[in-house]
């Protein structure tokens, strides 16, 4: 294949750096707040198709073949873009993983994939030491020496580490493009194993050309100047904010992680008029601080996946935006609310393919009834979904000739979708499904509370399938925090079966590259009876 078409990434940057190659196409921002120099990284066309090339040909020249894996472990740097183009120019697959991701996990993928070597970051050396110890051994490691933690090693301290800068320096290179089709596989994105080992979906290069499109979905302007402080390991930054940007030519922001306090200056300083959210992080925005400059800022337009209906009117009238609510997911399906259209709290309805609501003998719900997320294509052929060396994973996703999300949801009489909860999960008290947002709300708009999770440990009652809600807060810095009074709230905005039982204190609620609450995690730590956990103090009946 030595022409690529604009379909797959290869042909994609190569078309842009010949007709517009000094399109500040990236910006790799690191904001200063304390009013000193920033220090932004900037990619146009032309620097993209160079550094690919280089590294490129650094693959080729360490035996990398066409269908060859290698891990990419780096948080979003430009490096991690040009890494991506390099592997759709040499044929070879990445396998992208969460930079905080540790030894033991990091050894399973690196094993998992079969992968040949590693590109990271400095800060990831530690972990990729722990792998090689407890079995996995790359090849090769080539490490970005970023400076960007103390405790990160130099790169000169460990065996067998090679510098991506000295790659990136070194003399220009052109390599012909080894992808056969563009079926051909580009990247393994692990799903995040909550029911077990992780498994690795591969996305072919075509896959990354179909997400281009979604700009245009999305409703983005010739104009649009997209942000994402989310990861560029995870499918939501590479869908709605990387590929759009490189397809339509827009000049696309990108912090190193997402932060919420700083969300808001980014977009100022850069004129940001559109970002995407995932799970968790509408109500971490939310929780921080009110201020009188909330919609003084240049976003018109918020893409989101999980938008709480108890904050939704809320959030675009404090910060001036409008939202446009999606759903997909890894291995497949598609649906969208467009702005103004349909019931606040759905995430819409399917475009291009099939997509209903299947109770256990996959019999459509009626309205109302809560049942599976299923999907397929419009003419009821069977959906496709390839799990690395998994193919009965892959053939039990597409059981009866149906997608299962693994999303239990329901739709209304006029077929709006709605999200309920992960297939499993759920809270049910005194007979009543909890609506985990409603309560999130409440204790977000606490005063002393900076980022909360709902979640539910089982019931005290000891009633089969009951559960008793816990809400994991993290309070503000420096200030008090009084249990008591969030209860309170919780009593004052809440109906009686949504109030908390249990109030879990915590430093920071853990969380996915993807910006999704690790509930396990919560649960591994709760425990009733410690100190960080807080019952409601109730006055003693006359």
């Amino acid at each position: 294949m030595t022409e690529p078409d604009a379909g797959v990434l290869a042909g994609l940057i190569a078309g842009h750096a010949e007709a517009q190659p000094d399109l500040d196409v990236l910006t790799f921002e690191h904001l200063s707040l304390d009013g000193g120099a920033t220090r932004d990284e900037v990619r146009t066309f032309a620097t993209l198709h160079a550094n690919a090339h280089r590294l490129a040909a650094w693959l080729v020249a360490r035996g990398m073949r066409r269908g060859d894996r290698f891990a990419l472990a780096m948080r979003n740097h430009p490096e991690f873009v040009e890494t991506m183009i390099a592997a759709s120019i040499t044929g070879t697959v990445f396998v992208p993983v969460d930079p905080r991701t540790k030894g033991e996990k990091l050894a399973y993928y690196l094993a998992n994939a079969d992968c040949r070597g590693i590109v990271c970051g400095d800060y990831c050396l530690p972990a990729v030491t722990e792998a090689r110890a407890r079995g996995a051994d790359p090849e090769w490691v080539l490490a970005l020496a970023t400076g960007e933690d103390a405790e990160a090693p130099r790169l000169d301290d460990v065996a067998g580490v090679e510098s991506l800068a000295t790659v990136l320096d070194g003399p220009d290179a052109t390599v012909d493009v080894l992808l056969e089709s563009p079926e051909d596989p580009l990247q393994i994105i692990y799903t995040s194993g909550t029911t077990g080992d992780p498994k690795g979906v591969v996305f072919p290069n075509s896959r990354f050309g179909a997400y281009a499109m979604l700009g245009y979905l999305m409703g983005y302007a010739t104009d649009e100047r997209p942000y994402t402080g989310l990861s560029l390991t995870h499918g939501n930054a590479q869908a709605i904010t990387l590929a759009p940007a490189l397809s339509m030519g827009l000049r696309a922001v990108f912090s190193r992680r997402f932060t919420k306090s700083r969300l808001w200056d980014v977009c100022r300083v850069h004129g940001c008029t559109t970002f995407s959210l995932l799970g968790g992080m509408a109500t971490a925005i939310y929780s921080e601080p009110g201020r009188a400059d909330d919609a003084a800022n240049p976003v018109r337009l918020v893409i989101s996946a999980g938008m709480p209906a108890a904050i939704w009117e809320p959030f675009e009238a404090r910060f001036g935006v409008r939202v446009f609510e999606w759903y997909a997911a890894v291995e497949g399906g598609l649906a969208c609310k467009p702005i103004g259209e349909g019931p606040i709290g759905s995430f819409g309805k399917p475009l291009g393919l099939d997509m209903k609501i299947l109770d256990d003998e996959d019999h459509e719900c009626p309205p109302g009834v809560i049942g599976e997320i299923c999907s397929r294509p419009l003419d009821g052929s069977s959906p496709e979904v390839e799990y690395h060396d998994n193919p009965e994973a892959s053939d039990a996703k597409t059981r009866g000739g149906w997608l299962r999300s693994g999303d239990m949801g329901h739709a209304d009489a006029e077929g709006w979708l709605f999200f309920d909860y992960r297939k499993g999960g759920g809270i049910r008290h005194n007979g009543d499904f909890v609506n985990t947002g409603f309560v999130e709300k409440v204790v977000a708009e606490h005063p002393s509370v900076t980022d909360v999770f709902a979640y539910g440990v089982p019931g005290a009652s000891g009633a089969p399938g009951e559960k008793d809600v816990v809400v994991a807060v993290v309070p503000v810095d420096g200030a008090t925090f009084d249990p008591d009074a969030v209860f309170a709230a919780c009593r004052e905005g809440l109906e009686s079966n949504f109030v908390p039982m249990y109030l879990q204190v915590v430093d920071e609620i853990p969380k996915t590259a993807s910006e999704k609450p690790l509930e396990r995690f919560l649960l591994e730590q709760f425990d009733p009876a410690a100190p960080s956990v807080r019952t409601e103090t109730r006055p003693a009946r006359a």
